[in-house]
């Protein structure tokens, strides 16, 4: 579906209107009970803040609504491939501004934006639904409109965006559910399922799934609007998108004892915000379906109201986006009593079953132990061992390279890339070997010997694709101990008070110490990913004060080991067990782990998606969110869970991994080595959504549930060769038997 030009959506839409007022005199007539037209009503939760059109003409100068559109926020292809937009005043940026650089930094954030990599070929603006690589900048214009949803007390402030594109056809009505990433903000996935949708036509119902940046400067004690603004939490209010609980004295308090600290929603806001992700894409939901009616739908004679004619039965929505996303739609469908979904697509999804009794992931003829753990589990289980398995000699990709840090790769030991404060990562890792080594977590006399048990540890424990091996390192480094603090942290409902296991969030400078905030924080609405931009994660316990974590030293150890006393505290909070002794916790341990381990259960996906065409595309090396704890896991506990009943279809991507961003060369913003071995999933999310549409639309056949063999680029590590559609073949329409996936009773088969 192309987008109608403007002059012919003049003239169609008064026959639109015509047609719907036609329909609903008809219905009137006809009608009764349940089947009588409704006045539109905005949900009772939910507030709207803001309704903006964006015309994508590129008049007017600056950063204003003039010059901006929907997806590209008026950047364009060539824009959103270059540098970052700036502000004229960067200390007050105008929420045009933070507009234009949030939709960059986001839709950069999840693709990999560099034309080798496919980004102007295989996806983007100007490439059309099908397939047609074409010469425009791919601006869509149309009316953006911006909600909180809340349960009355202003705490929550759930983020709600619709977009409706000019193109939308209201005789034809389509929604795409596309919920944010990790802990974005509601631009989260704009490049993912928000370009899908706007490029179809589709109204797209957007949450930030009560994450968020949500920031909350404690030292100056200021928070953010809905809009991005940075300002005082006194004037923000019940509007601040998050705001500690800590205030007046305790707030002091807490300043003078730990000054310079931060927090964060997703981290903070003691709501356990994954618990409701379901609840808040549903409510996108009803206020997209809310929103499209508005504008399009017949005023009721006499009233400044509208109907509600296009409403689930008539219109089709499709619940999409990746990773945090992937997860919020899949919770959506479960949680889906009032049928307003219609289909699932979802890539690299946290999928976390309930339960794994009488559940199996065999691969390769053999079963997969540990399979199918929650995500804070295996979170924290990692951050104990990764740093030292990462430095083993077998940390390395099937093809022999190492990607990223610690000095693999091209890094040059002392470079920026292998430093943290002035601190070889690589000295960190085997000083956290030694450490674990103390304490009878490996064994081994070496660095050597003990970093191969820490890594055969981690490949047991479900890091089994021989590409995990060598991704730990630009992982441990990246992103993991963000995840397992934060998600500890938001399942108990502890307060950035609590400073739990003696973590907290903070600026550091270039030697690794607490410094205040940088001036750019009042752009973190626009540049923060919600966990780790802005601050960073400081050891307080750390002998001889707080330091960034890498170089916390354990009081139990008294060496630089990476904050291992602090590690081993999280991970205790989610077993209920002392990870060295093995004894059981009790005292305030014990109490702390029941509520962490209380937010786990709450977190839980039940695998009923009602039937639901479903379709879950997963790379087979993803690092981040193993396979065999979440898509594999829950392909096989959906096939118990739905027996006959199930539509859901599981696409295994060979060579593809969770972070599309990390593939573009070190020069480009990825991480080095990336780009040789891995191909972009977000193209097999692009045909996941085409195959869900298409049976939808038509009825069409969901091919079975298949491996696809995806070819690497290859090359030189940071010099692969252009991405092609060779690298990147088709899902097929009936796989071959050798690639054929199998879910049934409880088991899912995963061929080599």
């Amino acid at each position: 579906m192309h987008p109608t030009p403007a002059s012919r959506r003049s003239r169609m839409a008064p026959l639109v209107l015509t047609a719907l007022a036609a329909a609903l005199a008809a219905s009137l007539a006809g009608c009764k009970g349940d089947d009588e037209p409704e006045i539109n009503q905005l949900p009772a939760n939910i507030a709207v803040q803001s309704v903006t059109a964006y015309t994508a003409t590129g008049a007017g100068p600056g950063d204003t609504v003039a010059t901006q559109d929907l997806l590209t926020a008026g950047l364009g292809k060539t824009g959103l491939g270059g540098a970052a937009p700036g502000f004229a005043d960067a200390a007050n940026p105008t929420p045009a501004e933070l507009r234009r650089r949030a939709i960059y930094t986001n839709y950069r954030g999840v693709l990999d934006i560099t034309a080798a990599g496919g980004y102007g070929t295989l996806y983007g603006p100007n490439v059309a639904v099908d397939g047609t690589v074409g010469t425009s900048e791919g601006k869509i214009a149309g009316k953006e409109y911006i909600a909180y949803a809340d349960d009355g007390t202003g705490k929550k402030n759930v983020t709600l965006m619709v977009q409706i594109p000019a193109s939308f056809d209201p005789a034809n009505p389509c929604i795409v559910a596309g919920p944010s990433s990790g802990s974005r903000g509601v631009y989260g996935a704009i490049g993912s399922a928000g370009e899908w949708g706007l490029k179809h036509g589709c109204a797209v119902a957007y949450t930030d799934a009560g994450k968020g940046t949500g920031y909350h400067d404690l030292a100056a004690d200021q928070v953010n609007l809905i809009d991005g603004r940075l300002v005082a939490r006194p004037t923000a209010g019940t509007l601040a998108q998050f705001a500690a609980d800590l205030s007046g004295s305790a707030l002091a308090a807490f300043n003078t004892a730990t000054p310079n600290r931060i927090a964060y929603k997703h981290v903070h806001s003691q709501q356990n915000p994954e618990k409701d992700w379901g609840r808040n894409v549903l409510d996108s939901l009803r206020l997209a379906f809310w929103a499209v009616n508005e504008e399009y739908a017949p005023i009721i004679a006499g009233t400044t109201s509208k109907w509600r004619m296009m409403v689930p039965r008539n219109t089709l929505v499709i619940a999409s986006s990746i990773s945090n996303g992937g997860a919020e739609s899949l919770q959506a469908a479960e949680q889906d009593t009032e049928g307003l979904i219609d289909g699932v697509a979802v890539a690299e999804p946290n999928a976390q079953p309930a339960s794994m009794s009488g559940v199996a992931v065999n691969f390769a003829g053999a079963a997969v132990p540990n399979a199918g753990k929650a995500l804070i589990d295996y979170f924290t289980y990692r951050m104990i061992y990764e740093p030292c398995a990462a430095i083993s000699a077998s940390a390395q990709a099937a093809n022999g390279t190492r990607p990223g840090w610690f000095g693999f790769g091209t890094a040059p030991t002392g470079s920026a890339l292998t430093q943290v404060g002035g601190q070889e990562l690589q000295t960190v890792a085997a000083n956290r070997c030694q450490s674990l080594a103390d304490k009878g977590l490996v064994t081994g006399a070496t660095t050597a010997a003990q970093s191969d048990a820490a890594l055969a540890r981690m490949q047991a424990y479900g890091w089994a694709d021989p590409n995990n091996n060598a991704l730990h390192a630009s992982h441990y480094r990246l992103a993991d101990m963000y995840v397992a603090l934060g998600y500890v942290v938001a399942y108990g409902k502890f307060s950035v008070g609590d400073n739990l296991c003696g973590f907290s969030l903070a600026n550091i400078d270039g030697t690794g110490n607490v410094a205040p905030q940088a001036a750019s924080k009042a752009l973190l609405f626009a540049t923060s990913n919600g966990l780790n931009s802005g601050a960073d994660v400081i050891y307080n316990d750390s002998v001889g004060g707080p330091r960034l974590y890498h170089l916390g030293v354990s009081p139990s150890t008294s060496r630089m080991d990476g904050a291992l006393d602090g590690e081993l505290c999280l991970r205790n909070l989610v077993t209920g067990v002392d990870t060295v002794t093995g004894a059981a916790l009790t005292g305030s341990a014990l109490t702390n782990s029941q509520r962490v381990q209380a937010g786990i259960r709450d977190v839980l996906l039940t695998g009923n998606l009602r039937g639901l065409p479903t379709v879950i595309v997963a790379g087979r090396s993803d690092t981040l969110v193993p396979v065999n704890h979440s898509a594999r896991a829950y392909a096989a506990f959906n096939s118990k869970v739905e027996g006959s009943a199930s539509n859901l279809r599981y696409y295994e991507i060979m060579n593809g991994q969770h972070f599309d961003a990390f593939v573009p060369n070190a020069a480009g913003g990825g991480v080095q080595g990336y780009d040789s071995l891995f191909v972009p999933v977000h193209v097999y999310f692009i045909r996941a959504m085409d195959l869900v549409w298409a049976r939808l639309k038509s009825g069409a056949a969901l091919p079975a549930s298949q491996v696809v063999r995806s070819i690497p680029r290859g090359g030189n590590p940071g010099a692969a060769p252009a991405l092609t559609a060779t690298n990147v073949p088709a899902i097929a329409a009936t796989p071959a038997a050798a690639d054929a996936i199998a879910a049934s009773a409880g088991t899912v088969n995963v061929p080599n």
